[in-house]
């Protein structure tokens, strides 16, 4: 990232540091004339399609999203408009980890993918692209319902325990999408690719929060369906964004099923056609649904379940005590007492303390270098928990400042040492510094010894929530990771500048104006050096068409178009849809 820009969106200026870390620049004059032409063939298909297939909201949400069918939108100008909406938006490159990108949506902003996919993969790519994003997501954000479940899950995305194996299966996604998109891989490395991921999704194990919950994103955010099981509406980015998948996802072999909590049991797979779809009702039912999954995840349901997820993980996670202190590292072990509460835990390497997601003053990774451990608990014969005891209660102990402190749990683990500082907040004590201390577990085996330095002593009758993360991220950053694999940017040779320029020479000429003859001149060329492009060829027809002229070129066109079609049936569809548009065009009011 070169530089930050908010582009004056207050939701995007509110990003943090790790967030941030993901951004890069547009670089709008990266973006080819051919570029420009692949947008705007998918938008007028979009728009003619989509008007009568999708949730209603799609068509004036594309112009709230500041989007056009002419050209690529600019990040600034979706900004402006997005703003409006409380929204915000940033380009990345490719595929981001999960879990940063939830934490994105938590924060409403929308991460959209810089590059844009090649003609040749013009109705799907498995990569993000800026169609994808902009043209997918964007317009449905304008419906409040939907950007309100969109947050919602980007909140409860962000705190969702995550695996190594998670991680691995990203990595496998991120390298095949950015090989798809690269024009000279060769078969044997896509070959390759594939069954690297295919071999991980096979080897996921027993799948983790993240992963389960990513189904669901992946069936309502990109696939959803709304509406009846008769008559459902898109409103997925995936299907909004393929003009291939929108209209073979509604044909009546494609399995529509009502959608529930039982969508967690359908895993995805992003390089072919989707075999089922889940409609929902409304919007409210896939909140509804997210709230039933979020009860059993492990930072509401907290404990020993939420100590061993975190274990499992192997990631570094946040252990948030009753008492409202929060310790985040990795946690390595605990034990729990005779109702199956923890009683202790404990962090290896780097960790830190933290309240409010703010991490307390010297009590940060460097201090904490070498990991955490702390009882956990009620004291033996208090009914009132430690954080809820008053001063005098505390100092009644020995907890108060230059005080001998001994305490024994009902775990039967002991502290004992001189009281260096009690740290409360709220009416809570929440932390409690000893010298000289002493702490043994129920068998006399020490936990902490007085040579090890002071101890800092977490304050909790329970663990309320385990999640994946830290606490306060930005104090942690270092943490965060980062793909080492980058997006494949194309150096052009000779011949493919010439077609560049063809294109723009079409494009120049639909929105200034001129004679045929240089419309001629083009096509001539075209036919001579390019004679395997399409797009170019019905672009040119389209204003011969248009304006009623040069009715011999336009018929040598089309005879070009349809033999092309009828020889080369991977073109059969693209050429039939881009003619059907020529006779039958869009309304003008998306052409700005």
């Amino acid at each position: 990232m070169s530089h930050f820009n908010d582009f004056g969106n207050p939701q995007v200026a509110a990003l943090p540091a790790h967030l941030k870390q993901f951004i890069v620049d547009q670089h709008y004059e990266h973006y080819t004339p051919v570029d420009h032409a692949v947008w705007r063939y998918v938008m007028r298909q979009n728009y003619s399609y989509l008007k009568d297939v999708a949730y209603y909201p799609y068509i004036p949400g594309l112009l709230k999203a500041g989007l056009t069918i002419e050209k690529i939108p600019s990040l600034q100008e979706m900004n402006d408009a997005l703003g409006k909406i409380g929204w915000g938006a940033v380009t990345v490159d490719g595929f981001i980890p999960p879990a940063a990108f939830m934490e994105y949506q938590a924060y409403r902003v929308l991460v959209i993918a810089a590059d844009i996919r090649q003609l040749k993969h013009i109705e799907y790519t498995p990569a993000p692209d800026i169609i994808h994003e902009s043209a997918g997501h964007a317009p449905i954000i304008a419906d409040k319902d939907y950007h309100e479940y969109l947050s919602y899950f980007g909140s409860i995305g962000a705190k969702a325990m995550f695996s190594a194996q998670d991680f691995e299966l990203y990595e496998a996604i991120r390298a095949l999408s950015i090989l798809k998109e690269m024009p000279d891989a060769s078969e044997e490395e896509i070959k390759k690719a594939e069954e690297l991921l295919a071999h991980r999704q096979k080897n996921m194990g027993e799948p983790s929060e993240m992963a389960l919950l990513s189904r669901l994103h992946w069936w309502t955010v990109e696939y959803g369906l709304i509406g009846t099981l008769e008559n459902p509406k898109i409103y997925g980015a995936g299907l909004l964004s393929s003009i291939g998948e929108s209209v073979t996802c509604m044909k009546s072999d494609i399995k529509k099923l009502p959608y529930t909590i039982d969508a967690i049991n359908y895993p995805y797979d992003i390089t072919k056609a989707q075999p089922q779809l889940f409609v929902t009702p409304a919007f409210q039912n896939l909140i509804d649904v997210l709230e039933n999954f979020a009860n059993k995840m492990s930072f509401r349901v907290g404990g020993a379940y939420g100590l061993q997820k975190a274990i499992d993980s192997k990631n570094t996670c946040t252990v948030v005590l009753s008492s409202g202190l929060q310790l985040t590292g990795t946690v390595t072990h605990f034990e729990t007492g005779e109702n199956g509460q923890p009683v202790f835990v404990r962090t290896t390497g780097p960790s830190a303390l933290a309240m409010d997601n703010k991490q307390l003053a010297e009590h940060g990774k460097d201090y904490h270098s070498h990991g955490y451990s702390s009882p956990i608990g009620k004291l033996k014969g208090h009914a009132m928990p430690l954080e809820h005891l008053s001063v005098e209660e505390l100092d009644y102990l020995g907890i108060a400042e230059g005080k001998e402190a001994a305490l024994e749990f009902e775990s039967g683990i002991s502290v004992s040492g001189q009281t260096k500082s009690v740290l409360t907040a709220n009416g809570k004590t929440r932390l409690m510094t000893f010298d000289n201390c002493t702490v043994k577990d129920k068998n006399g085996k020490i936990l902490f010894d007085p040579a090890w330095g002071v101890f800092d002593m977490a304050v909790g009758e329970k663990i309320t929530s385990v999640f994946c993360g830290a606490a306060d991220k930005d104090a942690f950053i270092g943490i965060a990771y980062k793909s080492t694999i980058e997006t494949h940017h194309t150096v052009y040779d000779a011949r493919t500048v010439e077609l560049h320029e063809l294109y723009q020479q079409v494009r120049n000429r639909r929105h200034n104006g001129g004679d045929f003859g240089f419309l001629g001149n083009v096509w001539f060329t075209l036919q001579k050096n390019h004679h395997d492009d399409w797009l170019c060829a019905l672009e040119i027809l389209e204003i011969l068409e248009h304006e009623d002229v040069e009715p011999a070129a336009a018929a040598e066109i089309r005879a070009f178009l349809k033999q092309k079609a009828a020889v080369e049936p991977e073109y059969r569809k693209l050429i039939n849809d881009g003619l059907y548009l020529i006779k039958h065009p869009v309304e003008q009011k998306l052409v700005v």
